[in-house]
């Protein structure tokens, strides 16, 4: 058993004393990846909750529950940001960045801690599959939600289009994981792939706005 409280104010703290001396972007992106560490722990007191009362497997929790509970949870202060502040598309995109990474870095954390970090190959999935999957999600809303407001779709639809997009992907990847062989292979590239794919489309939003 762990206790990811403590392992939260371990990690955050040093983060949290860092702000007072570091500004604009770093800011930024630094104050979302603890922002993106709290809901992580949110998400997993939501998802163990509906584990527990439905009677669900943790297979059928992690297939079914878990893409759902955590992409809302990324989703919602990415898009309290896009409408309190009116971000800009470079800012939005820091902003998600850092909550997916302070998510994705959270959830690693607590796992190694329960499961050991003795295998190599588990924690290279871990960083590089798992870790990138809940990047590549929120980019993948973040993206949407840009296109949304380009094109003046910034509406309900939109918005859960956006959501939808990300809560599949990741689905996606639980679902291929969880069989081993072929499958499971393919699933563990899914997020490195798709990386690349995303990253060609950003260099040409950066080029746009320098």
């Amino acid at each position: 058993m762990i206790f990811a409280e403590n392992i939260l104010i371990c990690i955050a703290l040093p983060i949290l004393i860092s702000l007072l001396f570091i500004h604009g972007s770093a800011r930024r992106f630094a104050a979302s990846f603890l922002v993106g560490m709290g809901v992580c722990l949110l998400a997993a007191y939501i998802s163990g909750f509906i584990n527990v009362t439905s009677g669900m497997g943790a297979e059928d929790t992690a297939i079914f529950i878990s893409p759902v509970v955590e992409e809302m949870m990324k989703f919602l202060p990415i898009i309290f940001f896009l409408f309190m502040f009116e971000a800009k598309d470079k800012t939005l995109l820091i902003v998600a960045v850092g909550i997916c990474a302070g998510f994705a870095t959270f959830e690693n954390c607590c796992y190694i801690l329960s499961s050991g970090a003795e295998n190599l190959p588990y924690i290279l999935i871990r960083g590089m599959a798992v870790g990138v999957m809940h990047v590549v999600s929120g980019l993948a809303v973040t993206f949407g939600l840009m296109m949304a407001r380009r094109y003046n779709m910034l509406t309900l639809a939109g918005i859960t289009g956006a959501l939808g997009l990300s809560t599949i992907f990741h689905a996606l990847y639980n679902l291929l994981v969880s069989e081993p062989g072929v499958t499971s292979v393919v699933g563990y590239a899914l997020p490195l792939v798709t990386a690349a794919v995303l990253y060609l489309p950003y260099r040409r939003l950066v080029g746009r706005e320098e």
